[in-house]
């Protein structure tokens, strides 16, 4: 009898616990620990912020569907992951023993790094949760009564671009819904060292691709960009050289702004030595198994990955869904096998399948494997990308409520795509 704790109830940690729940055996206990008892579709996040979604369309009651699993479910946030003792510790003084820990956290965002950053405590509105998005929906209505300058981008550091861009084309489109499109001057500005990087070094023509949308939207946009300080109405933005050098000095105007910030590893196991960086994300080999504490996993975005390249300004890797779905199959084949005194093989391909909606279109891209050199290096845009990420929503919804993590249907499509989420 083994017991599976898995930390984090996001996209990776549901799903994990789900795959882990079928595939182990009856007499395995399977936990999940979560700060909150529910779980939100971030993708859908810039919805909510121009009000194309209310937050009960994307929020998802956790305690219902993982009990029907026989998933043990509790609710606290962790304190420490102690691997020494093999438990987590929580906020209230509760312990929880593991045999195996799924680290599934997410990050934590780190708006302290800027003066005036963030929704809390500064200037800017975020997506990155359902609560910024809310808030960030009542500054928007608030701002289309007396439209001015938008920024919307990310800092130096930031990793995930993609919902940056999304936010920036769908905002866009949302205003000329409204026509007040010719009231609001747009500035993108992201520490990428050109438009459709991604942190991935570019996938297929998203350079291109991109940069069309983006003059044909009428955003402007900088490039190599290091915030320096955002105050009520104004941001510092300082444009980099290849040398690290200040090539120009931007002061923009705002009225509203949405900005992503860099991440850095939770609290509950940051400066745990061994199994973190210096930035507190999990170290994992390519089983996705920590090297020195052999019963601790990690996945999804809380791992730590090496950048494509040196960038002028800090530049992240983005860790997409289905890559973490990858190494969602591939821990749970792994602890299994452990569980049957075998060694880890199973390898997560950590291809990529994006979809960004503008709104009226969009921009999706297949990479294979995400970080280059690639098998498939894919990207195309059209209007069927928007109509795509709506279907994509209301299925991964429905994984989530049902518990149902694989479908005829989803590998059909993958076999298609001739994606697969474990190397052969």
């Amino acid at each position: 009898m083994a017991r599976v704790v898995v930390l984090g109830a996001g996209l990776g940690g549901v799903i994990a616990a789900y795959e882990l729940r079928k595939k182990l055996g009856r007499s395995d206990d399977v936990v999940i620990i979560n700060e909150t008892d529910f779980y939100q579709f971030v993708p859908s996040n810039p919805w909510i912020l121009v009000g194309w979604r209310d937050r009960k369309d994307i929020v998802i009651d956790l305690a219902g569907p993982l009990k029907k699993r026989g998933i043990e479910f509790i609710v606290g946030q962790a304190e420490k992951v102690d691997p020494q003792n093999k438990s987590v510790g929580l906020k209230n003084g509760t312990k929880v023993a593991y045999d195996y820990l799924v680290i599934a956290t997410g990050p934590e965002l780190a708006f302290d790094a800027i003066e005036g950053f963030g929704p809390e405590n500064g200037h800017t509105q975020s997506v990155c949760h359902i609560d910024h998005a809310v808030v960030g929906h009542k500054a928007f209505e608030e701002f289309c009564k007396n439209p001015g300058p938008i920024v919307v981008g990310a800092v130096q550091g930031a990793s995930c671009f993609g919902p940056a861009y999304e936010t920036a084309m769908i905002i866009e489109t949302e205003l000329r819904k409204r026509k007040i499109r010719d009231k609001v001057p747009m500035t993108f500005v992201t520490p990428e060292p050109y438009i459709g990087h991604l942190g991935l070094d570019g996938v297929g023509d998203t350079k291109g691709l991109l940069e069309s949308e983006m003059r044909e939207r009428h955003i402007k946009w900088i490039t190599n960009a290091q915030v320096k300080k955002i105050s009520d109405g104004e941001m510092l933005v300082d444009e980099m050289n290849a040398d690290g050098s200040i090539k120009a000095g931007h002061t923009l105007p705002m009225s509203f702004s949405m900005l992503l910030p860099a991440f850095r590893g939770v609290a509950a196991v940051r400066g745990v030595e061994g199994l973190v960086n210096p930035k507190g994300f999990v170290i994992t080999d390519k089983h996705q198994r920590n090297p020195t504490y052999p019963d601790i996993f990690g996945i999804g975005v809380c791992i730590a990955i090496a950048p494509t390249g040196p960038t002028p300004v800090p530049v992240g890797v983005p860790k997409t869904g289905f890559m973490i779905e990858s190494m969602v199959t591939a821990t749970t084949e792994n602890i299994a096998a452990l569980i049957q005194g075998k060694e880890p093989t199973h390898e997560a391909t950590w291809n990529a399948i994006c979809i960004a909606d503008f709104g009226d279109g969009g921009v999706a891209f297949i990479a294979q494997p995400q970080i280059p050199p690639r098998n498939v290096n894919w990207s195309a845009s059209g209007s069927w990308v928007h109509l795509a990420k709506v279907g994509f929503e209301k299925f991964f919804l429905r994984k989530i409520r049902t518990g149902q993590t694989e479908t005829f249907f989803e590998n059909a499509a993958l076999g298609m795509l001739k994606t697969h989420k474990l190397k052969k």
